[in-house]
């Protein structure tokens, strides 16, 4: 197993692509604590997924506040015992236009899409160090590689996550700490409808998916279980050498 021992956290894990990181990192023989915000779905989660055992934790944070992104590391930390591995996946669409942008609105996505991966891995380096080494994950997007015309703020965030993630390989290389990031394209997530559809009809949604996804070589949308297993592989020792990327997982949408 691919992550035996490991003590792992991944926040937004109740639903998407966060709910197919627990799973998949329980079954690579991981301890996970699961971050969110839903803590009906974080009960659901456990019961889902290990009822009766310990492997899976849960901390239910709000990491949109100041102090919601250390703390969950430090109550996760103390939940685990440790953390080798942390994959940073909370996130929002955010407002769709520029003109007329509502100042509440353009906080919060900055809270969520990068105030809170900052902070988070801020806090979660020392409890790697005390390991002998670690592996943050951020999640980014195809639109931190490639201007989106649908989602700026959102765009101009996840660019933000892959320069975060080229400082800190290099800051945190002498504690034996990898930084990547995964960029996925449009997946399909309940998240899906936070991006096509806003201020849309639903046909004018549809349509929107069917453009992006007419521009994907491989013509589909991403799973979550697919920007799953990319994070599995970069959380384990089989990446050792590989820090500082921005791996696209989009059907070869930003090879062109």
């Amino acid at each position: 197993m691919r992550l035996e021992n490991k003590l792992a956290v991944i926040t937004a894990a109740a639903s998407g692509m966060g709910r197919a990181g627990v799973e998949l990192f329980l079954k690579e023989g991981a301890r996970v604590c699961a971050v969110d915000i839903d803590q009906g779905a974080l009960d659901r989660l456990k019961v889902d997924l290990d009822p009766q055992g310990d492997r899976l934790v849960t901390v239910r944070a709000d990491l949109s506040t100041i102090d919601g992104p250390r703390q969950s590391i430090h109550d996760a930390a103390e939940k685990l015992g440790g953390i080798d591995i942390l994959w940073a996946h909370a996130g929002i669409p955010g407002p769709g236009g520029i003109e007329g942008l509502d100042a509440g609105e353009y906080e919060l996505a900055l809270n969520l899409n990068i105030r809170s991966a900052s902070f988070g891995a801020g806090e979660v380096v020392k409890y790697m160090r005390q390991r002998g080494g670690g592996s943050i994950v951020f999640t980014a997007s195809v639109s931190g590689m490639v201007g989106s015309a649908w989602s700026p703020v959102y765009s101009s965030c996840k660019f933000a996550v892959v320069g975060l993630t080229k400082s800190l390989c290099q800051t945190f290389a002498p504690d034996k700490v990898r930084v990547n990031v995964v960029c996925p394209g449009l997946a399909e997530t309940p998240m899906k409808a936070g991006f096509t559809g806003r201020g849309v009809s639903a046909e004018e949604a549809k349509a929107a998916e069917d453009k992006y996804t007419s521009a994907v070589p491989l013509g589909r949308l991403v799973q979550p279980l697919e920007v799953a297993q990319a994070v599995l592989w970069l959380a384990s020792d089989e990446s050792a050498f590989v820090t500082g990327v921005d791996l696209p997982v989009d059907g070869g949408f930003t090879a062109k």
